[in-house]
């Protein structure tokens, strides 16, 4: 959706104005949460800190809209330049909405490909006809990137106009809780895209670039990921069914498929509940402007 051109981004950085300052007591429970996500800032790397991270998102907007929802804070919101942060708070959470609804759409989809490699491999167990299956699934893969690339290019122009300038406590949470779930939702891509760290897929060095922030992050050198680990098994037994090796082994790619299917799992359910405090955030702004 394109901003109105007569109004200015509330990602962009605007002039000082004195306003009153900390609207609601709820405003440490938002910054306890910003910083146990800042602290953690994802640095393991790990599937069990990034799924944290979601969880830690989904508490964040919890007080968040605690804060909205606070008459002071609306009454705030509403006499600030007629309430132009919310008209542009709305259009920006879109964005967030359909990033969010891109992500959980892509971890159903990779669960859907694993589930049925999963099927493949207990029906057709050590014979060649699998090959077809797993090459099907290295295929979907290859096309996942593309989409994993467009994501992170949109996520990439959202954290290019997140500024830092602020006049109001609720602007500055907005900003840091905004930029915040970008860091989250783009480590939640590399997730999806990166393999081993031996290995050098070809379409990382664009995913690299995407990521580069002033943030840790997202270092993919240092990101561990289950989906790697399941291209590399499945590699090599396509590699011994075509050599026709009689020591094929597909229980390494099974024992990979499961874990994988369980870390999935956990990240789904974590955006399901994002998703729905998403909505209600634009639901508590939307109920600022009713008012």
């Amino acid at each position: 959706m394109t901003m109105s051109s007569k109004s200015k981004s509330l990602l962009y950085p605007v002039r000082s104005i004195s306003l009153p300052t900390r609207l609601h007591p709820n405003d440490l429970n938002i910054g306890a949460e910003l910083n146990k996500l800042k602290t953690s800032e994802l640095s393991s790397h790990s599937v069990e800190t990034i799924q944290a991270g979601v969880l830690g998102l989904v508490e964040l907007y919890n007080s968040f809209q605690e804060l909205i929802q606070c008459p002071n804070t609306q009454k705030t919101l509403v006499q600030h330049q007629n309430g132009a942060i919310v008209e542009e708070a709305l259009e920006g959470s879109l964005e967030l909405l359909e990033s969010c609804a891109n992500i959980r759409n892509l971890f159903c989809t990779i669960k859907e490909q694993v589930q049925l490699l999963q099927s493949a491999l207990r029906r057709k167990g050590r014979e060649s006809s699998i090959e077809k299956d797993i090459g099907n699934y290295l295929v979907f893969r290859k096309k996942m990137k593309k989409e994993i690339v467009k994501n992170l290019k949109k996520l990439k122009h959202m954290e290019n106009r997140v500024g830092s300038s602020l006049f109001l406590d609720i602007e500055q949470h907005l900003r840091e809780v905004t930029g915040m779930t970008i860091s989250v939702f783009k480590a939640l891509l590399v997730i999806l895209s990166c393999q081993d760290t031996k290995t050098k897929p070809r379409g990382w060095s664009m995913i690299s670039k995407l990521l580069i922030t002033k943030s840790a992050s997202c270092q993919s050198s240092q990101l561990f990921s289950d989906m790697g680990s399941v291209d590399i098994a499945l590699g090599d037994l396509r590699e011994d069914i075509k050599s026709n090796d009689a020591k094929i082994d597909v229980n390494i790619a099974r024992r990979r498929l499961q874990t994988l299917h369980g870390s999935i799992e956990g990240f789904e359910a974590g955006l399901e509940s994002l998703y729905k405090q998403l909505i209600q955030s634009r639901v508590s702004f939307l109920n600022v402007l009713a008012h």
